[in-house]
């Protein structure tokens, strides 16, 4: 986890229709890719490697975080 990545280009999903309480992402100037939650800007920071990132979502896309998933076991 980091704090407060310098330069970083924010943006949130266009999904979060104008709510603070969103996820925000920003790519950073060594490649890797920067999380944070929107209702606390200057606190801690998920920093992930472009590998790492793309097997995120990846799964995000494939559905292996859906709730009914995680619920049943799978």
């Amino acid at each position: 986890m980091h704090n407060h990545p310098t330069k970083a280009a924010w943006r949130k999903s266009s999904f979060c229709n104008g709510a603070d309480a969103c996820v925000e992402v920003a790519p950073l100037a060594d490649g890797n890719v920067a999380l944070r939650d929107s209702k606390v800007q200057d606190g801690p920071v998920l920093v992930f490697t472009p590998a790492e990132w793309a097997a995120f979502t990846a799964g995000v896309r494939d559905g292996e975080f859906d709730l009914a998933t995680i619920g049943a076991g799978a």
